[in-house]
């Protein structure tokens, strides 16, 4: 299992930018390093292919909060050394309040229902009830991964908007977010990443289909457990995070 000193294997990752893995050494005063080396003066940086958002949404006073008010936006990021600085100096989830929740979504993606990227959305979800017997912290690190290192889709696909842990008295819920819920949205931008424009339903439904097998995947779930799909609007209707799932993998 991974830890803060050890995040992962990083032998996939060059030692500069330029992918140049060759054993020349740089000359004293141009030498690079990362955030593997100093995680306080790293001078290299391994860009994302997107910027990402952290967000936090601390547990209501029961005092009638305000969503908006309890939805903090923590910190906006590029690089894998910024991910990584980010993540060592936050909280584990094991160790969040209840009702308490980690969102990392797209930069310029809120992470609500009502966001103009998300309303025509939904969402991949499973529950781990055996809070004790579960690794959140390794795998929701494993889903961040997933999300920032472009995984949980093929390119092209665009419709990864975010991921999202929930953290409740009786469980813990993970929660992959898409654009669509498998056919075009209405007025759609251009072509597959921006609403599906022009995607068969028949398409749309491979992809997200796709997106639940990758994220059971990184879960580490067994073939009999069971990964669901609801859109965004069933859920408001229903009130519920749990409305009646589309898809199940």
């Amino acid at each position: 299992m991974s830890t803060k000193d050890e995040p992962v294997d990083l032998t996939t990752i060059p030692v500069s930018p330029g992918g140049d893995n060759s054993d020349k050494k740089p000359e004293a005063s141009e030498e690079q390093i990362t955030v593997f080396h100093d995680k306080d003066n790293f001078n290299v940086k391994h860009p994302l292919m997107h910027k990402w958002t952290l967000w936090f949404t601390k547990p209501p006073s029961g005092k009638g909060d305000n969503w908006n008010d309890l939805l903090k936006e923590v910190i906006t990021f590029n690089s894998v050394e910024e991910f990584w600085g980010v993540y060592n100096n936050i909280a584990p989830t094991s160790e969040l309040a209840l009702k308490s929740d980690y969102h990392l979504f797209k930069e310029g993606v809120r992470p609500e229902w009502e966001d103009v990227q998300n309303k025509h959305g939904g969402k991949w979800s499973y529950q781990f009830k055996n809070k004790h017997a579960v690794p959140i912290d390794e795998l929701w690190l494993q889903v961040m991964l997933a999300a920032i290192g472009e995984t949980l889709e093929e390119e092209g696909d665009g419709e990864l908007m975010g991921v999202v842990v929930n953290v409740r008295k009786g469980f813990y819920r993970v929660g992959v977010w898409t654009r669509t819920i498998g056919k075009s949205i209405p007025g759609g931008g251009d072509g597959d990443v921006a609403g599906g424009k022009g995607r068969s339903i028949e398409k749309g439904k491979d992809i997200l289909m796709n997106i639940g097998k990758k994220f059971k995947d990184v879960l580490k779930l067994p073939e009999g457990e069971v990964v669901e799909f609801s859109g965004h609007t069933d859920s408001a209707h229903s009130g519920s995070t749990r409305a009646k799932a589309k898809y199940t993998v």
